[in-house]
């Protein structure tokens, strides 16, 4: 099924509040991490997301170091990919902080309008604005006007305030103030107020939140935030449950029991990249290892073309990512939930 048309996106959020599950946003440097989730998704029978960060971006164009450009190609292979499988897939990036949104998501919105005015589906279905460091207000502010001109396209924008914790993409946020990541009932309010007018949007509120993994104690969260926001928007405007579309932040190596408890807070995606990282990364070590003498060229042998093939050991990788990524669908209830 191809890449999620407008309709369909606000069909799969739709979908995940009324059944208490969330969507694994899965971030991808290549093509072995595109057909990793593509795989799961599919094996899981569930839909799902794929995410570039400006990084991510920048890697795909090797010395070009060109992020736009990057996730344009990553994207547009994976629109082709995606034809082949049964599941709906949304398309979206991560990560755009202020300084990087005129290099990497106008150039990135640029094409998606040139594409829709021809008639074909935007390349992204939506992008994410990281604009938590600077005052909230204007935070909010270019958030909204990033997503009014989206919707024009049949684009959504999501939004963050408080500060994801620990370092991710070059974005370094290990020394940020513990009250820093905590968003308040306030903070959700406001980011409601301002972008109620956009027809959907999706809202990162930090509750603990940290990037990469760390020991057992270490990371606080603290999902009861999420609930007292969502019940001070309810109380203020006179809303449903649950009125925003939240994203899970930092979900890499959080306890099962946590990730359950967001979910019927209004979670409806989970960023996972540190853990799939590793995933991708722990087989190849191992084959490394175990085929030491294959791999090299040692007093004039010339190895085993076997194992220094590196589609022998990428496949490895591709499997590995592929499980931890059905690993995440089952944990967010988003197995056997394709639209």
């Amino acid at each position: 099924m191809p890449i999620a048309t407008t309709e369909q996106y606000k069909e799969m959020l739709a979908n995940a509040k009324a059944k208490g599950f969330a969507y694994p946003a899965i971030n991808i440097v290549n093509l072995e991490g595109i057909n990793a989730a593509l795989q799961a998704f599919d094996e899981c029978e569930c839909d799902g997301m794929i995410q570039v960060s400006t990084g991510g971006g920048a890697h795909a164009t090797g010395g070009l170091k060109d992020s736009a450009l990057g996730a344009k190609v990553l994207a547009e292979a994976a629109h082709e990919l995606a034809e082949k499988y049964d599941n709906l897939v949304v398309l979206h990036t991560d990560h755009c902080i202020k300084e990087k949104v005129d290099p990497f998501m106008v150039p990135l919105i640029e094409w998606s309008e040139e594409r829709v005015s021809a008639g074909k589906k935007p390349l992204f279905n939506s992008h994410m604005f990281d604009g938590s460091a600077l005052p909230l207000e204007e935070n909010l502010e270019t958030g909204l006007e990033l997503g009014r001109r989206l919707q024009k396209i049949g684009m959504f924008i999501e939004v963050e305030s408080g500060i994801v914790g620990g370092e991710e993409d070059g974005i370094d946020n290990s020394d940020v103030k513990a009250e820093k990541l905590y968003t308040t009932p306030e903070d959700m309010c406001l980011v409601y107020d301002t972008l109620k007018e956009l027809e959907t949007f999706m809202y990162a509120a930090t509750f603990g939140n940290v990037h990469g993994v760390y020991k057992p104690g270490n990371v606080k969260l603290t999902p009861k935030i999420l609930k007292d926001g969502q019940d001070a928007v309810k109380a203020k405007f006179g809303t449903d449950d649950n009125p925003l579309d939240l994203v899970f932040h930092g979900g890499s190596g959080s306890d099962p029991a946590e990730i359950a408890e967001t979910l019927g807070y209004g979670v409806i995606k989970m960023n996972v990249d540190t853990d799939t990282q590793y995933a991708f990364t722990r087989p190849i070590v191992g084959h490394m290892m175990q085929n030491y003498d294959g791999v090299l060229r040692i007093e004039g042998e010339m190895g085993n073309k076997k194992v220094y093939d590196p589609r022998s050991y990428l496949k490895l990788g591709v499997e590995s990512m592929k499980e931890r990524i059905k690993r995440a669908c089952r944990e967010l209830n988003a197995e056997g939930t394709r639209v």
